[in-house]
């Protein structure tokens, strides 16, 4: 009866460190897991690969064609202010009002944001639709704090809008604190359309709102 109780608790013993063990290859399992899944996340977010990635998701998003650019109403239709100055690519000044009397489509971006790039070919698209037309002209102002970040970017992806860099402080008619923004100026000087966020430009339905300014 002893050998009976005795071989019982090693059985006992046997299940329970066998349970252990099992445990705790559970747990270094889910450690290794773990440990590679925030390792891949820190090298996302300190590398530019989190941008790509996030941006090429997005640009998914826009595929669907439900984010469009919103055409203002009468009531919602307001002034532009041309009293700003630029600087292009190769960093000459320019001053906004030069573009008074022309259809403007404006875009605020930089090269850290994924719904900006995420649209940019749509963009580039648009842009590459209306060159000829020399009543319509692309204002894409990056605020990127390196300007050469910007035009390096740029010039990778092959994009042939021009881009721009504000030289100085932007009239309050305009709000890019959350980018992408956009904006389109009629030749009479009226904003027409303003998008916070990304949207789809590259329609038939846009190219030809902007024609028929």
């Amino acid at each position: 009866m002893a050998l009976c109780t005795e071989g019982k608790r090693e059985y006992v013993n046997m299940r329970y460190l066998s349970s252990i063990m099992k445990l705790n290859k559970k747990i270094k399992k889910e450690l290794i897991e773990w440990s590679v899944m925030l390792t891949v996340i820190a090298v996302l977010f300190t590398t530019n690969l989190g941008t790509q990635v996030a941006s090429f998701l997005q640009r998914g998003l826009l595929a669907t064609g439900i984010m469009t650019p919103a055409i203002l109403d009468e009531a919602s239709i307001k002034t532009a202010d041309y009293n700003f100055d630029l600087l292009d690519e190769s960093g000459k000044p320019l001053a906004f009002e030069q573009f008074k009397g022309k259809t403007v489509f404006i875009n605020f971006w930089a090269t850290w944001c994924p719904p900006c790039i995420a649209e940019m070919p749509d963009i580039n698209d648009l842009y590459g639709n209306l060159e000829a037309n020399e009543d319509i002209v692309f204002v894409l102002i990056s605020v990127d704090k390196s300007h050469q970040t910007a035009i390096d970017f740029v010039d990778k992806k092959a994009y042939d809008f021009p881009i721009y860099f504000l030289r100085s402080g932007l009239p309050g008619v305009y709000d890019a604190h959350a980018i992408p923004t956009t904006y389109v100026i009629s030749p009479e000087g009226k904003i027409v359309s303003e998008r916070h966020g990304m949207a789809q430009y590259n329609s038939e339905k846009f190219r030809n709102f902007l024609t028929s300014l």
